[in-house]
């Protein structure tokens, strides 16, 4: 039983580790229309420079996704959170919006050695019996963390001085303790090798992976694309349209999707990993409904209904996804096909986010919305009746 409990620690530290570089990938959000009022760029910017982080995720998951299969696991969580410091060192030294993109981009390498590694990391850690677990603690770090990063941003922009420094300041100490937690837990890896082995490998998935993997990546996809959009949108929104200023309330209403989404996952384990993927489908869909009601009633009751709905679907269905992708993974490609998802999931943050981003100089911030919500309804829909047809099997 105490053995138990010292894995379940390191599997717990390793966790908190994850939570806190996620965290410094939102932690920008509620942040934007301080820098828009500082050096004066559109709505556009907003969305280019939040997509520019899935853009710096998915070019190291393609890359150097397999990388920690290869060196281990520390030291690419390491370079990780090296990444994670260069990211925030930019936004604290920020004069103009490149240094904004220079951010970003540094916050997408190191999410991009996270997402993999890190699951991975977790799972690895857990003892004998403990998949299903490890797999929540995992995703909710991950999910969670992100979740986090806006809510410390908006409490301390609102409530306490230097709203563009302090956040980042903070969280510099953060990783700084997140290093020396790492160097004190075990490496799960047991056959290394050195880093020049590390080679970038074409998209590819191993041949029993690829039935389970088209539609958990479908859903993962759908479930990112409604988080990207609500994270990049909403303050805007709230600001624009419900002329709410408080940061800290901006901050929260973008926190909750994410903290419903841990709350999805957890209940993937009753679920079961084959119907969490349909129905985190449905339920995502009625997220969608709830906020193009939002937007054309302009309620805020309604954001923050959409938000937990929304957010309840994507932990559902990703939950799901990264489930049923682990459990058919070979162990020698665990990571690497782990960051397969990632690469699509993060695709779903990207491009719609642009996509609204452009739409909404000719047709305004709630027309570009409601755009968004008709295409990810279609695509939502078509993949539950996709699911419902060929239902994922895999233990959760």
């Amino acid at each position: 039983m105490d053995g138990d409990r010292r894995v379940w620690r390191q599997c717990f530290l390793s966790g908190a580790v994850f939570a806190v570089c996620m965290a410094g990938t939102t932690l920008p959000t509620p942040l934007y229309s301080l820098y828009q009022e500082k050096f004066g760029f559109s709505e556009l910017v907003v969305t280019a420079v939040f997509a520019v982080y899935a853009v710096g995720v998915i070019g190291v998951l393609l890359l150097v996704g397999n990388a920690s299969d290869v060196v281990g696991r520390r030291p690419v969580l390491l370079v990780g959170l090296v990444f994670a410091a260069a990211s925030a060192v930019c936004f604290l030294c920020a004069t103009g919006v490149g240094w904004l993109y220079a951010g970003r981009l540094l916050s997408g390498f190191s999410a991009g050695l996270f997402t993999g590694a890190a699951t991975a990391y977790v799972m690895e850690l857990a003892p004998h019996g403990g998949t299903s677990r490890a797999t929540f603690v995992a995703t909710a770090s991950n999910i969670g963390g992100l979740g986090c990063g806006p809510l410390l941003a908006g409490v301390l922009a609102q409530y306490a001085a230097w709203p563009l420094y302090l956040p980042f300041a903070v969280h510099l100490v953060l990783v700084a303790v997140s290093v020396v937690v790492l160097l004190r837990l075990a490496e799960t890896v047991r056959e290394r090798r050195p880093p020049s082995s590390v080679r970038p490998r074409r998209p590819g998935l191993p041949p029993q992976v690829r039935a389970v993997f088209a539609p958990a990546a479908t859903a993962a996809f759908v479930g990112f694309a409604l988080l990207g959009v609500f994270t990049s949108v909403s303050p805007a929104f709230l600001a624009q349209s419900l002329d709410v200023d408080n940061r800290a309330v901006s901050g929260l209403v973008v926190a909750l999707a994410f903290f419903a989404s841990c709350a999805g996952q957890l209940a993937v384990g009753r679920i079961g990993v084959g119907r969490s993927l349909p129905l985190g489908c449905v339920v995502l869909l009625a997220g969608l409904v709830l906020l193009a009601g939002a937007l054309w009633w302009e309620l805020l009751a309604l954001v923050v209904a959409s938000a937990l709905v929304g957010g309840a679907g994507q932990g559902l269905a990703f939950r799901g996804a990264l489930s049923a992708v682990a459990a058919a993974s070979p162990a020698d490609r665990h990571a690497a096909v782990i960051s397969m998802l990632f690469v699509v999931a993060y695709g779903g943050i990207s491009v719609p986010v642009i996509g609204v981003g452009l739409l909404v100089g000719p047709i305004g911030l709630e027309g570009a919305g409601l755009a968004f919500i008709a295409c990810m309804a279609v695509l939502v829909s078509t993949a539950a009746a996709y699911l419902l047809r060929r239902p994922v099997r895999a233990s959760t």
